[in-house]
């Protein structure tokens, strides 16, 4: 009897190994297959998210816009599903026909000539209106500097009768230097007009072949700067009245002051600027225009100077050209309102 109740309680205890080994089998089954489907469905989530590839043109190669904008690409690009790539241009009214064109989806614009494109108003009179493009964000403004190495010319009525680059073909410059050789009663003819980037244009000064060059960017500016490491350079001041009469003949410049050590010179010089401006197709994807807005104003660049001159209040305060839906769904996130189309 003893001996058979031995054999039951060994079949007994078996039984329960072989369950128990069952039962732990099955749990851990059970939890690896729900670790493997949390995890699914995490990178499911990752993933899931519309990827973007925007062209942003910007300026010439050694200008504040393509500077800049190579930073700004670059941050966007690192942190978001949406690529950017900053390719250089010949300025603000290329950069318009680029967007119109389709070559580009995004583009740096000076204010005053974004303005004019859209109202089909100066250049575009004949040319037509362009309104196939919103704002993004205003970023900083670009200061109006009147570059020389000649001491004797110190103001702009001086500029009469002197070899002058005015800007590239297309770019604000041309604009920006045409109004202000106006308020001193000069025209196109009153100079010997050359047609040059910032970079060309400091070279030319550099080797002598032009007095003075406009150059319309956010000081300090690459080229200028590179010239002053060969050269004395001065900047030719705007007085005060001609200023006046800037102001009162249009509401995109803003009167502003270089500071004598952002060049290193002996003076502070007196000008205008007008405000730079990204811009977009109406048609590129509010959620590319989101990324691109959010990240560098969340996250604003300390790799460039001019990341510091980024400011929400600025960002949002054009009022000539209605803003892309993306960027305006950021702004509200902020607490603040723009006019969309």
């Amino acid at each position: 009897m003893k001996k058979l109740f031995s054999m039951l309680l060994v079949s007994v205890m078996a039984l329960s190994l072989v369950a128990c080994s069952s039962s732990d089998t099955s749990s851990t089954t059970t939890t690896t297959e729900s670790t493997t489907t949390t995890e699914a469905a995490t990178t499911e989530t990752a993933s899931s998210g519309e990827s973007y590839d925007l062209t942003f043109s910007t300026g010439g190669d050694q200008g504040t816009y393509y500077g800049f904008g190579s930073v700004l690409a670059g941050q966007v690009s690192g942190a978001t599903n949406t690529t950017v790539t900053a390719i250089t241009s010949g300025g603000s009214a290329a950069n318009i026909d680029a967007l119109d064109m389709g070559d580009a989806q995004m583009a740096f614009c000076q204010s005053d000539v974004m303005a004019y494109a859209y109202d089909g108003i100066g250049t575009y009179a004949d040319l037509g209106a362009v309104t196939g493009f919103s704002t993004v964000a205003a970023l900083y403004l670009e200061e109006v500097q009147i570059v020389t190495c000649d001491p004797s010319i110190t103001t702009v009525a001086d500029l009469a009768g002197k070899n002058v680059s005015i800007g590239a073909s297309g770019s604000g410059v041309y604009f920006n230097a045409i109004d202000i050789l106006g308020a001193y009663g000069l025209t196109e003819d009153d100079i010997n007009a050359t047609y040059e980037d910032f970079g060309n244009s400091t070279d030319s000064l550099l080797d002598g072949k032009i007095d003075a060059a406009f150059v319309v960017a956010g000081a300090p500016t690459t080229s200028v700067t590179s010239l002053s490491t060969s050269k004395q350079v001065y900047l030719v001041s705007i007085e005060a009245e001609y200023i006046d009469a800037l102001l009162a003949a249009s509401p995109y410049y803003t009167a502003v002051t270089i500071t004598a050590d952002t060049y290193g010179l002996d003076e502070d010089a007196s000008t205008v600027a007008v405000g730079a401006v990204v811009i977009a197709r109406d048609d590129v994807a509010d959620e590319a225009i989101y990324d691109f807005v959010s990240t560098i104003y969340n996250n604003p660049t300390t790799d460039h100077a001019k990341g510091a001159a980024l400011d929400l209040d600025f960002a949002a305060s054009v009022t000539a050209v209605p803003y892309h839906a993306g960027a305006a769904a950021y702004f509200a996130e902020q607490g603040i309102e723009v006019a969309t189309k």
